[in-house]
């Protein structure tokens, strides 16, 4: 790719980009499998021709299967989703006819590691797990659950098994979500960051997680047990700012090197106020000398104008169902304002 005149992109090293006239073409590769977009249509063209003399390799034509994922192409937009991958899933397990729930979770349900516990068949917990951790890439609503269950690898129960069939009947209630991209104007930069103090019964740390947009839509997103524990809520959530500031750097790095640089400051959404205020203030005091590293990295991110933090309201944070358990309500609130759609539902 060097040789034909591309780069090799700094934020995903199998992405390589080349510019030309104002005009850009992007390679992403993975294996033997590559996608080539852009709107340099000469220059797709030359990279074809160019990449057939070197290997052999045969054009599928307009993007619809990439790697278990579906693509879909309509005036209102780009939808992705992995329904064929789901309906293999419940088909392995013998799951087809099962009875479907309606969220992937039980809302205050908690349970941790008991010497008491029944065990499980390892292997089958652990392939289950991983098929669910890679459809958790385009599927952000069972982000949370899979967080849950991914933690209990080494060591699972029945009661982690009961966690992961729950999934897997949630699945069989809606196969078909995914993520619909739509134009929307512009290309600002936003994400949503939220923290669930000590909610894990288990070793009571804490769980941080973010859902980052560019351009309205919905782009990445990450449920994680923090690593250590939290002294107090605020310290919690600012612990899960600096997961999500890190990640929107991220994504200004990449836009930059496609060729659209954020004009305007970044937003971060949170809704704990001492965590705001804590980032905004330089005075050392005992709710952040557990956090100073954290601290220094965003009082400089602020100071720069990359980033800021609007308060937002708890019922409206987003990101709170990468957290915790939340009720079928709020839950199925939330996929809305996500872009989270089921093209495949009669309308």
């Amino acid at each position: 790719m060097k040789k034909y005149g591309f780069q090799q992109s700094n934020s995903d090293h199998t992405l390589f980009l080349k510019h030309n006239k104002g005009k850009v073409t992007a390679l992403i590769i993975y294996v033997d499998d590559m996608i080539i977009t852009g709107n340099d249509t000469e220059e797709i063209s030359n990279i074809e021709r160019q990449l057939g003399t070197e290997f052999e390799m045969k054009n599928l034509g307009g993007l619809k299967y990439f790697l278990g994922i579906e693509v879909a192409r309509s005036n209102k937009g780009i939808f992705i989703s992995q329904r064929k991958y789901v309906m293999d899933l419940l088909s392995e397990v013998g799951m087809l006819d099962c009875k479907p729930v309606d969220t992937p979770t039980i809302q205050n349900h908690k349970f941790g590691e008991n010497s008491d516990s029944v065990p499980t068949n390892k292997e089958q917990y652990q392939r289950l797990v991983g098929k669910l951790i890679y459809l958790s890439h385009t599927r952000p609503d069972i982000a949370y659950a899979v967080n849950v269950v991914s933690q209990y690898m080494q060591n699972p129960s029945e009661a982690h098994m009961d966690a992961v069939i729950r999934i897997i009947r949630y699945l069989k209630y809606a196969p078909s979500r995914g993520l619909m991209f739509y134009k929307n104007n512009h290309l600002n930069v936003e994400g949503y960051t939220d923290a669930d103090w000590a909610g894990s019964s288990s070793d009571r740390r804490s769980t941080s997680g973010y859902f980052t947009f560019v351009g309205g839509n919905l782009v990445t997103w990450r449920s994680k047990k923090q690593k250590v524990v939290a002294l107090s809520s605020a310290e919690a959530e600012f612990r899960g700012m600096s997961k999500g500031l890190c990640e929107l750097l991220w994504l200004k790095r990449l836009l930059t090197e496609i060729g659209f640089e954020p004009k305007t400051e970044m937003k971060l959404f949170c809704d704990n106020k001492a965590a705001i205020e804590i980032s905004h203030n330089p005075v050392q005091h005992d709710r952040t000398k557990h956090i100073e590293v954290d601290r220094h990295f965003i009082k400089q991110n602020l100071e720069e104008k990359i980033i800021k933090f609007p308060f937002v309201r708890s019922e409206d944070q987003l990101a709170d169902m990468l957290t915790k358990a939340v009720s079928s309500k709020v839950f199925h609130s939330s996929l809305d304002k996500l872009g989270i759609r089921n093209i495949y539902l009669p309308t």
